[in-house]
């Protein structure tokens, strides 16, 4: 049996505090008698209702909804620890208050005449309690249950993503095939070729939702090889990882998306082509990548980039990270576009 210890002394405290403001109403209705008989009564009758009860719950088995016992065994369990703690608590505060001469000159507890009165307060006071536990119980149940299913749908939802990025690549390739086929039949061997080692790469990758950073390189240098095939000389590439960060997770095609985006809208417009370089370095507590072209640089239609690989890549990094990562499109210094992602480094 594993017993939370923490979590049982927050309870207790909690407890002490709330005898404390039944003492302290008590003696705002009554102050003609001294305060510390009924703050002894109250700590007293509080602690060991506390007691009988958060203790005792952990010898039935109990809903995982609640963290209390089911059926008979909660509603006894409660009864049971307001009674006990009732006929202690005061047995023993009585015993304190005689021995340190806390009565005052008011003298003993009437019993006879208050008797009512403490039962009463004592049921209230305990069954308000039990009720405020069970209820930050099942609460707190309620939100890991939330916690858990906002995580099932960004799973899902990132999985969406990819597929729909999988078709999106695959597509611009086989149209991309198609052409070189009737201009030079053994570039476009040789474009098949590569192809098909990136497909079989990248249903590898896909059966995760992260892989490491030099998978993440790895594939984009097979897609690069690939346009190389098509744009020969017009497309130079550099990629630079840091051996430090290799192994580093990220998600799965990640830089894909900008990758291509760069060749399509950067290089392809631009007579002469350019290079495309892709980094990665750490600063502080974030993982930056940035991928960089010498292309015609952003489209006056879409300064900030919203084409279709760039919104998913925006959305896989909300929905991952929130606002921990972002993303960040701008014209390049010396000509071309320049996409920098941050992310959360892992320790």
């Amino acid at each position: 049996m594993n017993i939370d210890w923490i979590a049982k002394l927050r309870h207790l405290l909690q407890v002490l505090a709330f005898c404390l403001a039944i003492a302290t109403i008590q003696y705002a209705f009554m102050p003609e008698h001294p305060y510390t008989p009924p703050v002894v009564y109250s700590l007293c009758i509080g602690t060991f209702t506390w007691a009988f009860i958060d203790l005792g719950r952990n010898l039935f088995p109990s809903a995982q909804e609640t963290g209390w016992p089911t059926g008979w065994a909660g509603l006894g369990l409660v009864v049971g620890g307001i009674a006990v703690g009732y006929l202690l608590g005061t047995r023993v505060a009585d015993q304190f208050c005689r021995a340190f001469g806390w009565y005052a000159s008011t003298g003993p507890v009437n019993r006879d005449a208050e008797l009512r009165t403490s039962i009463l307060i004592t049921a209230l006071s305990g069954i308000a309690g039990s009720y405020y536990f069970y209820s930050i119980n099942r609460s707190a149940y309620l939100e890991r249950r939330m916690g858990e299913e906002r995580k099932h749908a960004n799973e899902a939802r990132l999985k969406l993503l990819e597929t729909q990025l999988e078709p999106h690549m695959l597509f611009n390739t086989l149209a991309n095939l198609r052409v070189l086929i009737g201009v030079d039949a053994p570039r476009a061997q040789g474009m098949l070729d590569h192809m098909i080692a990136y497909l079989r790469a990248t249903l590898d990758a896909s059966r995760a939702a992260t892989h490491s950073l030099q998978a993440e390189f790895d594939r984009l240098r097979d897609y690069l090889e690939l346009m190389a095939i098509r744009m020969g000389p017009r497309l130079q590439y550099s990629l630079q990882l840091p051996p430090d960060l290799a192994q580093h997770p990220v998600p799965a095609l990640l830089l894909q998306p900008l990758v291509e985006n760069s060749i399509q809208h950067g290089l392809e417009p631009k007579v002469e082509g350019g290079c495309i370089t892709v980094s990665a370095r750490r600063e502080g507590g974030q993982l930056v990548l940035n991928v960089t072209d010498t292309g015609v640089g952003p489209s006056p239609a879409a300064p900030s980039g919203n084409g279709f690989g760039m919104n998913q890549v925006r959305e896989r990094l909300a929905t991952l990270h929130g606002a921990a990562a972002g993303i960040r499109f701008e014209a390049a210094p010396g000509g071309g576009a320049s996409t920098t992602l941050r992310l959360p480094l892992r320790p």
